[in-house]
């Protein structure tokens, strides 16, 4: 009787996490950080650089998401510079920092390893006081989108 119980509590916690599994992978990196309300100044700042339409695409690619406080953590002026239209190169270089080319979950990273980013430079991991991105924690890994993963950080990332 114990063991049908819990097959059956485990039957069910996987079918209502498949449910909710197959309704995060119907929504992109934009729609998936958008619909979580805290990087409304991230998205802002890929749409000013042209990038909303790229991380609608086809992907996989794995971002390292700076939330709305990390910005704000910033030196005065540095996010309102970076938006300034003669910037957008600047801000096209910060943003593509953020994005590694494929799918990297939580899982698939060792320590000390380096990943090549979209902007060309590399960012390197660091496993030894829970995860982090060069000087950035990883505060909430592996939210799945349909064309990638997003891993939020608590810093902006700088080339």
């Amino acid at each position: 009787m114990l063991r049908r119980t819990v097959l059956t509590l485990t039957a069910a916690a996987a079918l209502a996490g498949t449910t909710t599994f197959a309704s995060a992978q119907d929504m992109d990196l934009v729609d998936t950080a958008s619909d979580a309300g805290n990087f409304t100044t991230l998205l802002a700042a890929a749409e000013a650089a042209g990038l909303v339409e790229t991380l609608k695409g086809e992907g996989p690619y794995t971002v390292f998401a700076p939330t709305d406080e990390a910005f704000a953590a910033l030196e005065d002026g540095t996010v309102d510079s970076l938006l300034l239209p003669e910037n957008k190169d600047m801000l096209t270089s910060v943003l593509t920092y953020h994005v590694v080319p494929g799918k990297v979950m939580s899982t698939d990273l060792e320590n000390g390893m380096e990943a090549e980013t979209v902007e060309g430079s590399t960012v390197t991991i660091n496993l030894d006081n829970g995860v982090m991105v060069n000087d950035a924690t990883v505060t909430t890994p592996d939210i799945e989108a349909s064309n990638g993963v997003i891993h939020v950080i608590d810093k902006v990332l700088m080339p």
